[in-house]
């Protein structure tokens, strides 16, 4: 069961930032706000619990909404609707980075935050190192892109804070210390990494125990069935020996694995043809087809069973996946309920492979 986030007093707020605990579960209803049950299937049935993510001591849901296309692909109407369909079903851990939209996702999510009085049920997390105006990882960056991010999402605290670069030019132990810093301060309580090959990560925990400073508990990298090997070529044993829990992303494979991508004609539908039009081959559509058969078993979307692919992999916590509409979210969330069953997923790695 998922903990409560509740504003602490004074002489809790003195505590170790990272000791404040996760967001409680709250019921999904039987809507989503604005949908209405003849255009959206919103019973979700029995979901998984909330997993905790890594070696924190966050409880987030078992899908975390991209904040990527807000502001780029979603205005902020849709923006809130989205997020409102999520949060309604259940879910409360939100993904974005400084550098989506130039900062806009990181506004409007904080605009949505304030308008639901729901920071304390969120677990909130952005990303640092490739925006424009502080760029890379030095403390002097790291310290003001972070102080950046809290303003324009309104909030104290970022509840796990990525590094979305791998800074070779800063030495580990500088940027791990400007972290550290900001987790004394209680304005980060746990981070992680993207981008950072198996060997950099080692020397991260390395470094990271002989300054006696906080570790980092997740990764959040590329895999997918049409990406496998990127993670499960190395960073999936780096995961399991370093305890990092991790949240794929572009867990749909640009829009691919949700099966709207079935033609050349398809793609003119999207901003992100060029990104989706490579996996239109024959691997693709076999994967496609076997997504379709389990889909009906389930009676639940395409973009589902995908992201319970992932979800039966060791050390996934969350799939990071990106809607546009509250309908979007509804199809996403079924993962949750979604068991695959052994025979299921060795299918999908086999067409996949």
């Amino acid at each position: 069961m998922a903990e409560t986030t509740a504003r602490t007093s004074g002489a809790e707020q003195r505590r170790d930032p990272r000791d404040r605990p996760a967001a409680p579960s709250r019921p999904a209803p039987s809507t989503v706000a604005g949908v209405t049950d003849a255009t959206v299937p919103v019973d979700l049935g029995v979901i998984q619990p909330r997993r905790r993510l890594g070696s924190s001591d966050l409880r987030v849901f078992p899908m975390a909404i991209g904040g990527n296309v807000f502001g780029w692909t979603a205005d902020l109407t849709e923006t809130e609707s989205v997020l409102d369909a999520y949060y309604d079903l259940g879910g409360n851990f939100v993904d974005t980075a400084d550098s989506y939209a130039g900062g806009r996702s990181e506004i409007m999510i904080g605009s949505w935050m304030k308008r639901r009085r729901s920071r304390d049920d969120v677990v909130l997390s952005t990303k640092i190192g490739k925006s424009a105006d502080h760029p890379g990882l030095t403390p002097r960056a790291v310290e003001r892109a972070v102080e950046a991010s809290l303003e324009r999402l309104g909030t104290d605290r970022i509840d796990l804070l990525y590094l979305h670069v791998d800074d070779t030019e800063v030495a580990f132990e500088r940027t791990l210390l400007a972290v550290d810093h900001l987790i004394r301060a209680g304005k980060v309580r746990w981070f992680g990494g993207a981008h950072h090959s198996g060997n950099r990560l080692y020397e991260a925990r390395i470094a990271a125990g002989m300054l006696g400073v906080a570790p980092m508990v997740a990764l959040q990298n590329q895999y997918n069935l049409m990406n496998r090997t990127e993670y499960e070529g190395g960073l999936s044993k780096v995961a399991a020996q370093l305890g990092l829990g991790v949240m794929p992303r572009f867990a749909l494979a640009s829009g691919f694995l949700t099966g709207k991508y079935r033609t050349r004609a398809d793609f003119s539908q999207t901003r992100r043809g060029k990104d989706v039009s490579r996996h239109l081959t024959k691997k693709g559509l076999r994967v496609l087809a076997e997504l379709d058969r389990i889909a009906s078993v389930h009676e639940v979307s395409t973009a589902a069973v995908s992201l319970a692919w992932l979800l039966a992999k060791p050390n996934v916590v969350a799939p990071v996946a990106s809607a546009t509409t509250a309908a979007q979210v509804a199809e996403l969330a079924q993962a949750a309920r979604v068991r695959l069953t052994r025979t299921q997923v060795l299918d999908l790695d086999r067409v996949s492979a």
